[in-house]
């Protein structure tokens, strides 16, 4: 990763800090950032303090903490990487949460926000998707998020990119883990939407870095190899037994990365096969 992207210092906060966001806060740091960061777990201040991060106890269950430090959106820019929840009311749920979270915003300095998404914002349409599709999601929090990233979008008082980021692998995330212990047969032919952890953090990097601001970026490694492949390579590089496949292919999508890619990123991990270890 470039460590010399930015001259001088300045504050950015992370709504967020775990498995993307923690190494998310670190990369900033080495490069000129002073990084708030939060976590809905009071247990996990000490460490993000030891690792450098100024951090906030901030949770969002609709209503925002009666106790949190609004000193947190005291930045220039938010990022905000907080998933939706599992739960059956999340359609509701979620945009209760960002109802409050636009609220703060309001109240605060930020001017820029980048808001991780997913691709599950898309429904399987069985062909190449693009950020102009907007046909209704099959599962209920992809719904969440296209409902959350409109009002994210509308917003005049600050400017939100959004990146709707593929499955998320890389270090302890083993994907061989994933389809080991199955024992009925998995569809072997269906592509994967993947991306590994160190260019999802160059990817808000390079948004930052190049003003990338009030666009849509669809996030995934460029090669959409078949499950089959994908996973038995994964098992074997994880030292797991491979799963069963059979050679049918069920509803999907290929994530098109194309206009993230016209913005002149160049990914780490074009293939996510490579990414494998």
């Amino acid at each position: 990763m470039n460590k010399t992207l930015y001259k001088q210092e300045k504050t950015i906060s992370i709504l967020g800090c775990g498995w993307l966001g923690l190494p998310l806060a670190k990369f900033l740091m080495k490069n000129a950032y002073s990084v708030k960061g939060s976590t809905p777990t009071p247990e996990k201040i000490s460490s993000l303090a030891q690792d450098g991060i100024t951090p906030y106890l901030i949770c969002f269950d609709p209503e925002i903490n009666a106790d949190f430090d609004a000193d947190f959106f005291n930045s220039e820019i938010l990022i905000v990487n907080f998933p939706p929840k599992r739960r059956e009311d999340i359609e509701e749920f979620h945009p209760k949460q960002f109802k409050a979270l636009i609220e703060q915003l309001h109240l605060s300095s930020v001017k820029k926000v980048i808001f991780i998404s997913s691709t599950s914002v898309y429904a399987n349409l069985n062909r190449l998707v693009t950020e102009e599709d907007n046909q209704i999601p099959e599962k209920n929090s992809g719904k969440a998020l296209r409902i959350v990233e409109k009002m994210l979008l509308s917003q005049q008082n600050f400017q939100t990119s959004i990146i709707r980021f593929g499955g998320l692998i890389g270090y302890d995330r083993k994907p061989g883990r994933f389809f080991s212990k199955m024992k009925n047969a998995v569809e072997g032919d269906t592509p994967v939407n993947l991306i590994h952890q160190d260019d999802c953090i160059n990817i808000i990097s390079h948004l930052i870095e190049n003003n990338l601001w009030g666009e849509i970026y669809n996030a995934c490694c460029p090669k959409h190899p078949s499950r089959k492949e994908f996973y038995e390579e994964a098992a074997k590089k994880g030292g797991f037994e491979s799963p069963k496949f059979v050679s049918n292919q069920s509803p999907y999508k290929i994530i098109s990365s194309a206009k993230l890619e016209n913005t002149n990123y160049k990914f780490r991990f074009s293939n996510p096969i490579d990414a494998l270890i």
